[in-house]
């Protein structure tokens, strides 16, 4: 997210969000699952606390800034990052919910994933309209 004055940032003249790049398909694509895991295991620990464990605030705001040179975000932006993927409700990001908050932002590996639990149910349990006749 950009700062609140930047001219990225959504305002009612500039109602739509920024544009970014979807890169995890690629990724995806050229390193495989286990290392495109790999690699989310990587960025978590490039954001996270080394004495918690895990992504807090103050690690998220630090390393935002530091590692992904994002040091325009606000403390908003740092806290609904951090919100969003917090399903413990712990008040920061271990590193399943970070994996898994990579997934859900990117749409297309969202869309992908759903193809191919639904092509794996499908195979194991065929055609159920065919088994009631």
């Amino acid at each position: 997210m950009a700062s609140p004055k930047s001219p990225t940032r959504p305002t009612e003249q500039n109602p739509q969000p920024p544009s970014f790049h979807d890169y995890l398909p690629a990724m995806a694509g050229n390193l495989g699952g286990e290392g495109l895991i790999g690699e989310l295991c990587n960025g978590f620990e490039l954001l996270m606390d080394r004495e918690k464990g895990v992504i807090t605030f103050d690690s998220l705001r630090r390393n935002a800034a530091a590692v992904l040179d994002l040091g325009d975000l606000t403390d908003e932006d740092v806290r609904c990052m951090i919100k969003e993927g917090d399903f413990d409700c712990d008040g920061a990001l271990n590193q399943m919910e970070f994996c898994v908050l990579m997934f859900r932002l990117s749409p297309d590996l969202m869309e992908a994933s759903r193809c191919l639990v639904t092509e794996a149910i499908e195979e194991e349990f065929g055609d159920c309209s065919r088994r009631r006749h």
